[in-house]
């Protein structure tokens, strides 16, 4: 009879404990969930402010009711034409530039791979300096409010990719090398990134002036020139990788726990590696076609989620996107108003929030060894 109930005294005490787990499993995503709720009301509110953030002369109210197209014509101009497609294109170039560091991230198991470490983002800046400068897709404007202008955009994005698409193959070849560290794959991004900014240095030194002063403008890294059409070719773009990125999401997860892991779960590494990051290429090379050269956004968006939802990328994915959203936006809108009526290149901006931060994952990686 004592033995009895000491068996069902621990079989209530196994039951306690395994309900225990599934609360804890329940509480765990409910704070992920709430985590990523966060980020989206940040988001919202910093869209707000970077709307409302100018040297135009423009009061909240005045905002509000050109939003809602209740405003007079010089409002439209301001709201719509200037300010909302840059904001619409922070949101989005943001989030697709965070989610293709994260998926590189993933794919090759080095917490320092980004578009701007590996090599990918000088290799798009490579390819469009060809288009502009070679190819003659570039043009300076008279006027004050677009220096520059892409004659052929889709030419530019192209060039762009296949460059990019050509550095990935690069890095994807060497990460199969015996012998080839993580850090030796972000060491070669460097090579890489030295490479082509070579190149890109050379193409510009035997252009004219007008292809130079549009290279120029370009590679500055700025959210002002880009139309509501690329905005859609943009969002388009990226909307289409998040989703296969989505669907995706549990084979990363198996990759994420080593690749004897995932080949016994049956995922096909090689495919998974190749196609994941050949899209994070393409969402590198649309972004940098359109806006220019922004640096560090897929490293510090992945990290600092990474930290805050795990390496779960039914989490990780939708988190990141929304943390590179937030990051380009207090970017662009510091860019903006820091020196106003002065705009600053939003590409200076990302670089000095993302070198320390660089440093900092350096410095930590060395202390873990």
């Amino acid at each position: 009879m004592r033995a009895n109930t000491k068996k069902q005294r621990r079989l209530k005490n196994g039951a306690g404990e395994t309900g225990g787990g599934v609360r804890g499993y329940h509480t765990a995503i409910r704070r992920k969930w709430a985590v990523i709720a966060g980020l989206f009301a940040a988001m919202i509110l910093f869209m707000i402010f970077s709307v409302n953030a100018g040297s135009a002369a423009l009061s909240p109210w005045e905002v509000f009711r050109t939003v809602i197209g209740a405003g007079d014509e010089r409002g439209f101009v301001v709201v719509w034409r200037i300010r909302m497609p840059r904001v619409a294109a922070a949101v989005v170039a943001g989030a697709g530039l965070s989610i293709a560091g994260c998926v590189m991230q993933t794919c090759l198991k080095n917490p320092l791979a980004s578009p701007s470490t590996l090599g990918v983002s000088a290799a798009a800046t490579f390819g469009a300096n060809v288009a502009i400068v070679g190819l003659g897709a570039g043009a300076v404007l008279n006027t004050a409010s677009d220096a520059v202008a892409i004659r052929d955009p889709y030419l530019v994005t192209i060039c762009a990719f296949a460059c990019s698409f050509a550095a990935i193959l690069l890095i994807l070849a060497l990460s199969k090398l015996k012998g080839f560290s993580p850090e030796s794959i972000v060491l070669a991004g460097v090579a890489l990134s030295s490479l082509f900014s070579a190149g890109t240095t050379l193409i510009q030194y035997f252009g004219d002036d007008v292809a130079i002063a549009a290279a120029l403008f370009w590679t500055f890294g700025d959210l002002g020139r880009i139309s509501w059409t690329e905005v859609a070719i943009l969002t388009a773009v990226t909307a289409a990788a998040i989703l296969y990125f989505l669907l995706m999401r549990w084979d990363y997860n198996a990759l994420a726990n080593g690749e004897e892991t995932a080949k016994s779960l049956g995922v096909k590494t090689f495919r998974v590696r190749f196609w994941g990051l050949m899209v994070s290429a393409l969402l590198t090379a649309v972004a940098v076609s359109f806006m220019g050269m922004i640096g560090f956004i897929g490293l510090i968006g992945p990290q600092i989620m990474k930290r805050a939802v795990g390496s779960d990328h039914r989490f990780l994915i939708p988190a990141s996107a929304l943390m590179g959203a937030v990051i380009l936006l207090l970017a662009d809108t510091c860019a903006r108003t820091i020196l106003s009526p002065v705009i600053l290149p939003v590409g200076a901006i990302t670089s000095l929030l993302g070198a320390p931060m660089f440093f900092y994952m350096l410095l930590k990686g060395k202390r873990g060894q």
